[in-house]
């Protein structure tokens, strides 16, 4: 990351100090949720998560720029690669991409996955023609009685972001699951090298834990992905190698036994 990073430092309860981050964050650190970058509707860290949302750190109604720039303003919740914690690292990939390709993170992907693995219906911004096929929710939320209220995918985002934003159609999504479980090509096409998905669908956390309970008992994460890491140590049915995560609006792939 290109910003002079710092980190909270704290034990419980105010005041609060901040230290220098002993290494920069790395795409690694991005890629496996390690960066110390995260969601402030999600964090547990009450100091991070006030700064936060002072700064106006997330992803909806911002450019990228002003992404980039809220977040060079606050500091990380731990040292990089020492714990892992969901958050706006997807985000940041993203932004890296688009650095990389000169081109916004919504055409990338089109060109490099929509489109070869004809997903048609998946974008970042839905088109008139289509907006009638959108599913809707329920009114209100059964558990909490409060309202339901998802990003508006009718309306053109101020930039693409990689941790939420997008809509597709459960046709495309299985489609690109289907290239996920047949080790990186669908039809004829390879989208990535067998041992390219095997990479990202290793645990890579090892002894790091995690911050929040995103990460279920019994999983690691890889690159993108939680991994289930042994027939037993969670309640639920499932076998060592699996890996599965969820979107942003509910969205969610059950367990992919990973093809070797």
């Amino acid at each position: 990351m290109p910003f002079n990073r710092q980190v909270g430092a704290y034990g419980g309860k105010p005041p609060y100090t901040l230290v220098a981050a002993e290494r920069p964050v790395t795409l690694y650190d991005l890629l496996r949720h390690t960066s110390g970058i995260v969601y402030a509707g999600f964090t547990r860290t009450e100091y991070i998560k006030e700064l936060y949302t002072k700064a106006n750190v997330g992803w909806a109604d911002v450019t990228p720029a002003e992404q980039l720039d809220a977040l060079a303003k606050v500091p990380l919740a731990r040292q990089p690669g020492t714990m892992w914690e969901y958050g706006l690292s997807t985000d940041v990939v993203g932004r890296v991409i688009e650095a990389v390709t000169g081109t916004s993170l919504g055409q990338f992907l089109d060109a490099r996955v929509f489109r070869p693995l004809q997903m048609p219906d998946t974008t970042f911004h839905v088109p008139a023609d289509k907006v009638k096929r959108l599913a809707q929710p329920l009114a209100t939320d059964r558990a909490t009685g409060k309202p339901i209220t998802l990003h508006d995918v009718t309306v053109a985002p101020k930039n693409d972001a990689g941790g939420a934003g997008a809509a597709g159609t459960a046709m495309d999504y299985l489609r690109f699951l289907q290239m996920l479980a047949q080790g990186g090509q669908l039809d004829g096409q390879r989208l990535l090298a067998r041992t390219t998905v095997r990479h990202m669908t290793t645990d890579h956390l090892g002894d790091i834990k995690p911050a929040t309970p995103q990460l279920a008992p019994g999983y690691g994460f890889g690159l993108g992905f939680a991994i289930r890491r042994a027939d037993g140590l969670n309640g639920t049915l499932g076998s060592a190698g699996e890996y599965t995560w969820g979107g942003a609006g509910g969205t969610a792939f059950g367990s992919i036994r990973r093809n070797n």
